[in-house]
């Protein structure tokens, strides 16, 4: 969500004059879009914000250096009274008046601007993209923001008071900005929302049996020249079978699930708040299987949560080999203020964390290890992003199933879905060869 956030703002002001700075040392704006999710995320952003601050102001005092997002949302006036060097905070509903806020600043009118309100509409602000000039290069790939806010209000979960309650763009909004990135060259869309499975429960009544956000799975799919469709994060309350069934009929829509199960432990889910058990999580994977044989399954896991035991652990590690994920993103618990499980009793040691966390990665890479082995040898197609993150001599795409490949060639394969052999493996990536066609 932030990385579309920040493309968005990006576009805007490029949009009103501004222009990309090729690094920090020669810009006259800094902006930190930030994260609340987890401490460590707030804490190196007023790092780097209190380092920016120290090399600006030595050199050029002019420079307007601003915190955005979620950070900015739930500190506001504090982030300002913290770093006197900082000229402007803004919420996220207030992100797309960006521009209008550093015209202010910059022309004298204001001194300094902390913005955090709720703004109506705001959910539909967020649609401008940086996909071909400007010097950013062009993408076959490409974030669209359907929603906007979260009612869950899991108790580990900051999310629902720095984005707000849920509000979701109109169906026919988000198919135009999906054609219009069409027509600029994009091949896919992938939908995004905090939780995005609940897209439209309140604005958008279910049709034959399906729900808004699978209405708008097949309005995006009718758009000619589009490929792929891949959709985060959702939540596994919204996998209902309408949703499982658009798989099978839907071609465009990949055959990769991102489903947060968060604990293997029914207690323990029950003290966050989700909404489900085990066994249902199981269920909804195994229609998923037998819909999409093959498809990728990839998970959240929170440990060291308040309370867990021992006990809840190895449930959370039975669950991780029995299900065996293609990827898991495991997190350390860190309480975040103002949420409800900040103050919950039994709090788990950061030393039990720190274990947890080494003995459920040891599980989820060598599961990793076993699945990506399995793809040498065969082919497999492709849509090439651009260069690879960890070597730029290289190119890198992904599956349709979410698999990282990277492969040798050039600029030419941006934006191609060519087919690859799969000759090695890596830490979770692919590497492979242009599958080399026959002559008719």
């Amino acid at each position: 969500m932030n990385e579309r956030d920040s493309e968005a703002v990006a576009a805007q002001l490029a949009a009103k004059g501004y222009a990309l700075a090729a690094s920090e040392a020669t810009a006259d704006v800094v902006l930190l879009n930030t994260c609340s999710v987890r401490d460590a995320a707030e804490q190196k952003a007023l790092g780097k914000m209190r380092a920016l601050a120290g090399d600006v102001r030595r050199s050029r005092r002019g420079v307007v250096l601003g915190f955005l997002g979620c950070m900015a949302q739930s500190r506001g006036q504090e982030l300002i009274d913290e770093l006197p060097d900082v000229d402007l905070v803004l919420g996220t509903q207030k992100l797309h008046r960006t521009a209008e806020y550093l015209d202010d600043i910059l022309a004298g009118r204001r001194d300094k601007v902390v913005e955090v309100g709720e703004e109506p509409g705001s959910e539909a602000a967020v649609k401008e993209h940086l996909l071909a000039g400007s010097g950013v290069r062009r993408s076959a790939t490409a974030f669209v923001s359907i929603m906007q806010g979260c009612n869950q209000h899991c108790t580990f979960c900051i999310v629902p008071y720095t984005r707000g309650v849920e509000r979701s763009r109109p169906i026919p909004d988000i198919v135009a900005e999906c054609r219009e990135l069409v027509v600029r060259g994009v091949k896919e869309v992938t939908l995004l929302g905090q939780i995005v499975t609940s897209y439209g429960k309140r604005e958008i009544p279910s049709r034959d049996g399906k729900s808004a956000f699978v209405q708008l799975l097949e309005a995006v799919h009718g758009i000619e020249g589009l490929e792929r469709i891949r959709f985060t994060a959702p939540h596994p309350k919204g996998y209902g079978d309408d949703l499982v069934e658009a798989y099978a009929r839907l071609a465009k829509l990949c055959e990769h699930a991102h489903l947060p199960v968060q604990s293997g432990s029914d207690r323990v889910l029950k003290l966050m708040h989700r909404g489900y058990i085990c066994n249902r999580f199981r269920e909804i994977i195994c229609k998923l299987r037998q819909v999409r044989p093959g498809i990728g399954i990839t998970t959240d896991i929170i440990v060291g949560f308040p309370g867990e035991t021992e006990a809840d652990f190895a449930e959370t590690m039975g669950l991780m080999r029995e299900i065996e994920f293609d990827q898991a993103y495991i997190f350390k618990y860190s309480p975040r203020r103002n949420t409800p499980a900040a103050t919950m009793p039994d709090p788990v040691s950061v030393e039990v964390r720190e274990e947890r966390n080494g003995r459920l990665l040891a599980v989820v890479n060598e599961i990793g290890r076993r699945k990506y082995e399995r793809y040498v040898g065969r082919c497999v197609q492709i849509l090439v992003e651009g260069p690879s993150r960890k070597n730029p001599a290289r190119l890198e795409g992904r599956t349709r199933t979410n698999k990282i490949v990277v492969f040798q060639g050039s600029d030419r394969h941006i934006g191609q879905l060519p087919e690859l052999r799969i000759t090695g493996t890596g830490s979770f990536t692919l590497y492979g060869d242009p599958v080399v066609q026959n002559p008719a």
